[in-house]
């Protein structure tokens, strides 16, 4: 073991916190055909196009798809001397000369050569085309995933990149040393399990790592070893924090938190705070053991786009903090400056290529990339989009202004949430009898939100209880031509509730017949429910067996399932059909609503559900044939705890006399 990588070895080779881009494999080694492909990939990653900190060759890993083939075929352990000490003079050839990093490894009891060639600091360079004595040098950058001689236009960003050193890979002239803390170095080599740990002496670790460098005869930092390692960048780089600020509706704030200390720290910091304020909402599916929900921002939206600020923005001159805007309906997260020139609006949309610019920062985004939190170039933006469409919620936007002062990630928040605040704003306002403003706030919230059920549910049932129908079905009307909705059932429910009460038992049907196939235990057993009421026992029966297992913890519910499978156990009894199974059938309705309302019975629930769940089960009784003595004990419950029904009364008067359901 080398010691030399600050990388994992094994991460390395699976592309853990490395885009494959970024790695070329070698299955063999010889001078003349595999030495002049890989000193040209040296010179391209030296060149570092897109600023990703170049790249790295591994020689004895075959890799026929792209994916390295373990164990590895291997080097001839005699042979690694030879290839380290021909790469090194080919790349004094380079102008200007070129010194990669070179570190023998084993991999399962296999020798292999992994060769570093980071960004150089004196770009371009060039390199012969061949190691024929006198060969032609040429320039070399890497695009989409190959080596290619810079021509045209590439040549000329490659020129317009000369001796341009990316910021955060700059010396921190003046600053001593000792301002790296070595304790945060090692923490973070154990958090990407790198070998380098095991090295004493932490000087050796900071140059190996690139995080410092010598000058005038002493070391000095690297401005990348400031942002991760030192205690306090911002004694460096004004405006090196993040700022979570949370408004009210009316704009004031109501809360800030300031998360400050090495970029990768303060980043995870946020990002606890911001998931700790997330509201969760789950949902147990009907006969399955899944659960499924949704959340205000979804972690993986929320993580990107907060992780892209800290890796893209600036941090030369630029004395703003990343902030993080928390309003009702929406996160902001803006960084400082704008992006870079070349990206424009339309590369910031669903499907869209991004083109590939230099990145800002290149130490920065390969340190977060190493500890997991930035993914591969060119997959963020699709990310943020996937993540908001599974959860659910609208799509993301990203804006910055014409002269990119500015970039801006909004996440709107899930539509159910917005429908949450405003029902508890609502329940406020009729607690102290402001039913007016109460219908306001469903109504503003609905113009906002017109696919939630939940507040489209709220205003139709409003609405109907003022006596406004018709302003109740416009709400309908509009729920239903909403492109993205949810809670179909609750805002049926809802509307077929109010022509129901209105009496219009017609109008109530048809919306019923609305009714989705998926609903939720909740809106299965309030449909099941209001079938009953329009008379559709078998619609009623469907709806209930929908709710599964929720039934048995709603003890209205079963009570109404228990009197539905009572009510079809009569309509089989004068049933005049020849089915010779229709008895059976009967019994077993019968059965089923003697145990469920048996288990009414035991649930804790209204007095009056319990009088008529034992009044039901002395009919059941009778007609299932059980012994007198039991049907008489039911009944005479029911009249007890509710000896003003006089229909338990008369049902008792008639225990012998056989009625039939």
């Amino acid at each position: 073991m080398s010691f030399i990588l600050p990388i994992n070895i094994d991460d390395l080779l699976h592309f853990r916190g490395v885009e494959s881009s970024r790695i070329e494999f070698k299955a063999s080694w010889d001078e003349k055909y595999t030495g002049s492909q890989v000193l040209r990939t040296i010179c391209a990653f030296a060149n570092d196009l897109q600023n990703l900190n170049g790249g790295y060759v591994v020689l004895g890993v075959e890799a026929p798809d792209g994916v390295a083939i373990l164990p590895p075929k291997g080097l001839a352990p005699e042979s690694l001397e030879k290839i380290q000490t021909f790469i090194t003079g080919r790349c004094r050839t380079f102008s200007p000369e070129y010194t990669p990093v070179l570190s023998p490894e084993v991999v399962d009891g296999k020798h292999i050569l992994v060769i570093w060639a980071r960004g150089g600091q004196d770009r371009p360079y060039q390199a012969p085309e061949s190691i024929e004595k006198g060969a032609p040098r040429h320039y070399y950058v890497r695009t989409d995933d190959q080596t290619k001689q810079a021509t045209g236009s590439i040549l000329t960003s490659l020129m317009q990149m000369t001796a341009k050193v990316p910021f955060d890979d700059r010396r921190a002239f003046g600053v001593p040393i000792e301002k790296l803390r070595e304790s945060r170095v090692r923490e973070f080599l154990s958090d990407i399990g790198s070998d380098l740990i095991q090295e004493p002496d932490a000087r050796a670790i900071y140059r190996r790592m690139f995080i410092s460098a010598r000058s005038n005869g002493h070391e000095e930092p690297l401005n990348v070893g400031l942002l991760f390692f030192s205690d306090d960048p911002e004694e460096w780089f004004r405006g090196a924090r993040i700022e979570v600020v949370e408004f009210a509706g009316e704009g004031d704030v109501l809360a800030e938190q300031v998360f400050r200390g090495p970029l990768h720290e303060q980043t995870r910091a946020a990002l606890r705070h911001l998931q700790a304020m997330s509201v969760h909402h789950l949902e147990k599916q009907r006969d399955t053991p899944e659960v499924k929900g949704w959340v205000s921002y979804p972690f993986p939206a929320l993580k990107e786009a907060l992780v892209n600020a800290i890796y893209h923005r600036g941090y030369e001159g630029t004395v703003e903090p990343t902030k993080v805007y928390l309003y009702p309906d929406r996160m902001e997260v803006i960084s400082y400056p704008g992006p870079q020139p070349g990206l424009q609006t339309q590369h910031l949309r669903p499907g869209a290529q991004v083109p590939p610019v230099p990145a800002r920062n290149r130490r920065i985004g390969e340190l977060l990339k190493e500890l997991g939190l930035a993914e591969g170039r060119g997959t963020g933006i699709p990310r943020v989009f996937r993540s908001m469409e599974q959860n659910g919620s609208p799509e993301p936007i990203f804006d910055f202004d014409d002269v990119r002062s500015y970039f801006r990630v909004t996440l709107p928040v899930h539509p159910e949430y917005l429908a949450i605040l405003a029902l508890r704003d609502v329940a406020l306002l009729r607690a102290v009898g402001d039913r007016p403003g109460a219908t306001r706030r469903l109504m503003s919230a609905f113009n906002a939100i017109p696919g939630s059920g939940a507040v489209a549910a709220e205003l139709i049932s409003e609405l109907c209880r003022q006596g406004e129908l018709a302003k109740a079905r416009e709400v309908y009307d509009r729920f239903f031509s909403a492109p993205a909705r949810g809670g179909e059932g609750r805002v049926v429910a809802a509307m077929s509730t109010g022509y129901l009460d209105a009496k219009r038992e017609a109008e109530a049907k048809a919306v019923l017949d609305r009714l989705p196939e998926v609903l939720t235990a909740t809106e299965a057993m309030d449909a099941a429910i209001l079938e009953r009421r329009v008379g559709r026992q078998k619609r009623a029966h469907l709806f209930f067996e929908k709710a599964g297992g929720a039934l048995q913890t709603d003890p209205r519910a079963l009570l109404e399932f228990a009197q539905t499978k009572i009510r079809l156990a009569g309509e089989l009894l004068r049933d005049r059909s020849r089915d010779r199974f229709k008895d059976d059938a009967r019994a077993r309705l019968l059965r089923d609503a003697r145990d469920m309302l048996r288990r009414v019975l035991q649930m804790d629930t209204a007095r009056t559900r319990h009088a008529w769940a034992s009044y039901e089960l002395g009919r059941v009784l009778r007609w299932l044939g059980a012994p007198a003595t039991e049907v008489r004990q039911a009944l005479e419950d029911a009249v007890k705890l509710a000896p003003e029904e006089p229909r338990f009364q008369e049902e008792l008067a008639r225990t012998g006399g056989g009625h039939e359901a």
